[in-house]
């Protein structure tokens, strides 16, 4: 007797006992490759959000130190220490010093360095300004005073000016100078070795505090070499209160 055979409806097989069903291949409890891929994709973006935040840590903290060293080039900080400069500025005031606007070197030593006769003498170039009369500068402490502080004053007389202090007053090149930002209105000196008449030899400037009565300068320990200048008084930045420019100041009496 012939074994009836048994079709599927539509014409399909029916599966044999041990093959996996269509549920069984695609059971909703296991993940497929959509699922994977995007587990895959997660752990790869986490791993590359922890290395762009380290990445951007280190620009930073790079781009930080150069902004230090280039700002360090251009400008110092410094406090002012003693009443020496008042009014114009007061004890423990700190400023920004410009340390490169008096920046200057000799060209003969640079044309000596190419072949041919050697240049004698010396061709001192500013690329900025030199020194200038009324300018507050900052510089080395003299070798004649027990101080390893910076000293700061303001600029009275240039190179070839003759310096005089006469009855209370300043006379550069015999022409009295009018001087708003003194304390006291006198200018009084206890030597006639730097009290005039004196002449500012080359490559130094003339000195003094504004605070007539209470400043060691030039009057004490003669002319400052340039080359002992480390910068130009900028900018008051403490205390906020007094956030200003440092004021320079020019002479009308002597450019007339």
């Amino acid at each position: 007797m012939e074994r009836e055979q048994s079709v599927a409806p539509h014409g399909g097989e029916i599966p044999r006992f041990g093959s996996p069903t269509d549920a069984e291949r695609y059971d909703v409890g296991a993940p497929d490759d959509t699922e994977m891929a995007e587990q895959r994709a997660e752990g790869a973006t986490g791993r590359s959000g922890i290395g762009r935040a380290i990445r951007e840590i280190v620009e930073t903290v790079v781009l930080a130190a150069v902004i230090f060293v280039a700002v360090r080039a251009v400008v110092l900080n410094f406090k002012v220490d003693g009443p020496s400069m008042m009014p114009s500025l007061v004890n423990e005031e700190m400023l920004l010093v410009n340390r490169n606007l008096y920046f200057h070197f000799d060209q003969n030593d640079l044309w000596n360095l190419l072949p041919g006769d050697d240049r004698e003498g010396e061709d001192i170039v500013y690329p900025f300004h030199p020194p200038e009369r009324g300018d507050i500068i900052v510089f080395d402490p003299p070798t004649l005073v027990p101080s390893s502080q910076p000293y700061i004053k303001r600029v009275i007389g240039m190179p070839g000016d003759v310096i005089e202090v006469r009855n209370g007053n300043v006379l550069v090149n015999d022409i009295e100078l009018d001087e708003p930002y003194i304390a006291s209105g006198i200018t009084e000196c206890t030597t006639d070795r730097f009290c005039g008449p004196t002449t500012v030899p080359e490559g130094t400037v003339y000195v003094m505090g504004d605070n007539r009565s209470n400043s060691t300068d030039s009057r004490v320990f003669g002319p400052v070499p340039v080359d002992d200048i480390i910068g130009k008084a900028w900018l008051t930045y403490w205390p906020m209160s007094l956030f200003d420019l440092v004021p320079h100041y020019d002479y009308p009496e002597l450019s007339e």
